[in-house]
């Protein structure tokens, strides 16, 4: 029996990976491929039932896990951050969430005969969307800056918001069912809503002030906050019931917001936790899918589903970017995309479990409600965003850019000339006197650590495909390398080569796949190149045809340093020493010279 148990238990956990990993491949959302599995184990063949499997304790893993989600989103809710991103995002999760609540409520309503109660619960539950399910569709559309800004940033932030709010629309729901009065009713809410937010910024205070004073090492801090957080969920049900998740979300926010309070590394534990938790979680709740009662819901399920994507989507954008500068196409784009995803899945299927417990007529139509408009809108807006952006002319062309890791001169050299040639580019350096530098030769730069939380928050990499990590700190240089691998592909991470790198032997040297590539060869220095620049060496485009061949301009130019090129179809090519150039008819190659083989070539075109 044991055995079994710890069979599937496992098996969902290497499940779960499969599906994150399918989704990391296809840049889809991995809700997609989690729904797959867990209703092909659940309703389809049997394999996996939750109820039997986890017992008496599947009502607490599930509240205990979503309390878990709900703290790591909430720690991403920062209000300078918010205040920064304009009135679109702002009346998006305001207005555009109040839109959204009663277009849903009305339609449920009007449409499924369901009480007006669970009608608004389930539009306060299908506010919520969340970069789990946004930001992949984003890499796969990759919209204009404005439009991607925008829909990150409120996937972000509503997902904390829709939670609270839905989780008030619960509470008051659960007052109602166990009171006799109006009076006892708003007594019970108010002590709900007492408890949980007494109790998370209590909790968030305490644990913000143990971080901030340096109480707790370094290796106690996510456990810290881990517990901190399960401790002020259990309070607060033991002292009143449906307050943990208001609490943790609470304490979310109130430790994101405090001064001095240093969490991304708590951030980036939470997030791993998460994803472990919802990869299982989501699985688990589709294997409670009843398809009968999915099917049951027929044509009504479809009319929700099409009033909240064509009519409740659209309608929201437009009034929420009146008077601000985005252009109908780019408004129409947003209405379209906005996925709901895990976090309304967990709490839908969280709150049926409780309504189910105190006979609410009608509770057992939330959940399938729920997932119909999770899996058509995951659907509908992963197969259609992209055709559609390219159609309404919003989409950004293939990832070609190249984010440059340093602003002295020889990266400002780079991005001129990559500019030149056509691609986009952004440089980062957390010098202000080489951004200013940078500035004024109208490069476009990001001031800041490259490899920084805040530039994981903050830089914007649509558009860009290649890492070259040209600072003048090796270190620096390794990181970079080692923080995109990920975004861009190991294939498209370079990095200029040191001194030290080319003179250390093997038993020393940092391998490529920490330390990227060697960007134009493992002979290529920095330092070298900073003497050419220093000796008035300059940058040529120099086109390949069939009369002058590229064996034609090794002997013209034996000494000249290739930094890349652009082929027949006006894609980068990069000089490497893992996959070296073999420039053909009708490329171009872009190239450092020295000062006596630019007077010798006058026909080239100076960058």
């Amino acid at each position: 029996m044991h055995a079994g148990t710890i069979a599937i238990l496992s098996g969902i956990l290497a499940l779960g990976l499969a599906c994150q990993w399918l989704a990391w491949r296809s840049k889809l959302p991995s809700i997609l491929f989690l729904l797959i599995v867990g209703i092909t184990l659940g309703p389809v063949t049997g394999w996996l039932n939750p109820k039997e499997l986890f017992g008496d304790l599947f009502f607490p893993f599930v509240s205990l896990s979503v309390a878990i989600i709900l703290f790591e989103g909430s720690l991403t809710l920062k209000v300078s951050e918010l205040r920064g991103h304009g009135p679109v995002v702002r009346n998006l999760i305001t207005l555009g969430t109040v839109i959204t609540w009663v277009i849903a409520a009305v339609s449920v309503h009007w449409l499924l005969d369901m009480s007006w109660s669970l009608s608004i619960l389930f539009g306060a539950i299908v506010v919520v969307s969340g970069p789990t399910v946004v930001i992949p569709l984003l890499r796969t559309v990759r919209p204009h800056q404005p439009i991607a800004n925008v829909l990150r940033w409120e996937g972000i932030l509503i997902d904390p918001l829709g939670a609270i709010l839905a989780v008030l629309v619960f509470d008051v729901i659960i007052a109602a069912q166990t009171s006799i009065s109006i009076s006892h009713i708003a007594t019970t809410v108010i002590i709900m809503v007492l408890t949980g937010v007494g109790l998370g910024i209590a909790f968030g205070q305490l644990l913000g002030h143990a971080l901030r004073n340096q109480w707790l090492p370094d290796y106690l801090r996510d456990f810290a906050a881990l517990a901190a957080a399960v401790l002020a969920f259990g309070i607060a049900e033991t002292i009143q019931s449906e307050s943990g998740l208001l609490a943790v979300t609470i304490m979310g926010v109130w430790l994101a917001n405090m001064r001095d309070v240093e969490i991304e590394d708590i951030l980036n534990f939470k997030e791993s936790l998460s994803l472990l938790l919802i990869s299982g979680l989501f699985i688990i709740l589709a294997a409670r899918l009843d398809l009968m009662q999915l099917s049951a819901l027929g044509f009504s399920a479809l009319a929700i589903l099409g009033i909240l994507q064509f009519v409740g989507g659209p309608l929201r954008a437009f009034a929420c970017s009146i008077g601000s500068p985005l252009k109908w196409r780019e408004r129409l784009l947003i209405g379209w995309i906005f996925p709901r995803g895990i976090v309304a899945a967990a709490i839908a299927s969280l709150f049926a479990l409780r309504l189910e417990e105190t006979d609410i007529a009608g509770a057992e139509q939330l959940v399938p409600l729920v997932f119909a408009v999770i899996i058509g809108t995951v659907v509908i807006q992963s197969i259609t965003a992209a055709p559609l952006a390219r159609w309404l002319r919003v989409a950004e062309p293939e990832p070609r850019g190249v984010l440059i890791v340093g602003g002295n001169e020889v990266a400002r050299m780079l991005a001129s000339a990559l500019l030149e040639a056509g691609f986009r580019v952004l440089l980062a350096d957390d010098s202000w006197r080489n951004i200013n530098k940078a500035r004024m030769q109208s490069i476009p730069s990001f001031f800041g650590n490259a490899i920084s939380a805040y530039a994981d928050r903050h830089l914007d990499l649509i558009g860009l495909g290649h890492l070259f990590a040209v600072s003048s700190r090796p270190t620096l240089n390794r990181l970079a390398c080692v923080r995109y691998e990920h975004e861009f592909g190991r294939n498209a991470v370079y990095a200029l080569q040191s001194n030290a790198d080319v003179t250390e032997t093997e038993k020393k040297r940092i391998t490529s796949q920490v330390s990227g590539q060697a960007l134009f060869g493992k002979d290529v220095t920095y330092k070298a190149l900073s003497e050419r620049l220093e000796q008035g060496a300059d940058v040529r485009m120099t086109p390949l045809t069939k009369e002058f061949t590229v064996e034609h301009y090794k002997d013209q130019h034996p000494n000249a340093i290739v930094l890349f090129a652009v082929d027949n179809n006006k894609n980068l090519r990069v000089s490497a020493s893992s996959k070296p150039l073999a420039p053909e008819q009708g490329w171009t190659l872009v190239s450092l010279l020295s000062a006596e083989d630019t007077e010798s070539s006058p026909d080239n075109k100076t960058t």
